[in-house]
């Protein structure tokens, strides 16, 4: 695929794409190489220290307009890990991804496949989003915003070493797979990411919010369910 000027920043801003790369910048390491020591730092980081990071961040300025930073959600060593776009309203004030309606209808989709935000269990999933800050007014995330987030999500999938990622709505497609395509043209297949040496499935589906403004295509979003399902448990017995 090819990619527009914009999507071609956010990739390289991320270090996103069929390969998740890390990202250099200022200091040298061994082997010649320069490593953004604050990008560094947090890839080492476990859960906790990983979470306080996030509460604490003012790498961007949605660090001085949010509530509180939104970390995530669920069973942290889940086969299944969701990745949204960024906190509502709701979520910035109460601290947790997909509240309000929008989270009431992803519950009931996990639960229609036997899935759930809550407990420790193999039907537990773990959720977050790209951006972990609400930007002002719901606007789209600017890629300055994604490149500082960048480190949290990807030490978060690290952490959690699911099975599949299921990715929701247009833009963390979009920033994931380093592409413009639409989902339309995204979903129905497997794409891959590779982190920390392992090669993860990703599947795309829409995002609940706009399952809410298109009731019409609650069908086509149970159908990419079910493909997740196939596809999760093809990639737990291979």
């Amino acid at each position: 695929m090819t990619l527009d000027a914009r999507r071609h920043q956010l990739w390289q801003a991320m270090g996103l794409g069929p390969v998740w790369q890390q990202r250099y910048s200022s200091a040298t390491a061994s082997g010649g190489k320069t490593v953004d020591p604050r990008a560094d730092r947090i890839a080492h980081l476990e859960w906790d220290e990983l979470v306080a990071e996030t509460a604490q961040c003012r790498a961007c300025r949605l660090g001085e307009t949010r509530r509180q930073a939104v970390f995530g959600v669920g069973y942290r060593h889940a086969e299944w890990m969701l990745v949204g776009e960024a906190p509502g309203a709701e979520e910035d004030a109460r601290g947790e991804p997909f509240v309000g309606q929008a989270g009431k209808l992803l519950d009931n989709m996990l639960a229609s496949i036997g899935l759930t935000r809550e407990g420790a269990t193999p039907q537990s999933v773990f959720i977050a989003n790209v951006l972990k800050c609400r930007p002002p007014n719901n606007r789209n995330p600017e890629l300055a915003e994604v490149a500082q987030c960048e480190p949290f999500l990807r030490r978060q999938v690290e952490l959690v070493s699911p099975t599949l990622v299921l990715v929701m709505g247009r833009f963390a497609a979009q920033a994931l797979l380093g592409t413009d395509a639409s989902i339309a043209s995204l979903r129905g297949q497997v794409h891959h990411i590779d982190v920390a040496g392992r090669r993860l499935p990703v599947v795309v589906t829409y995002h609940p919010a706009y399952l809410l403004r298109n009731l019409g295509d609650k069908a086509k979003s149970w159908a990419d369910l079910c493909f997740a399902r196939d596809v999760h448990a093809r990639a737990a017995t291979g």
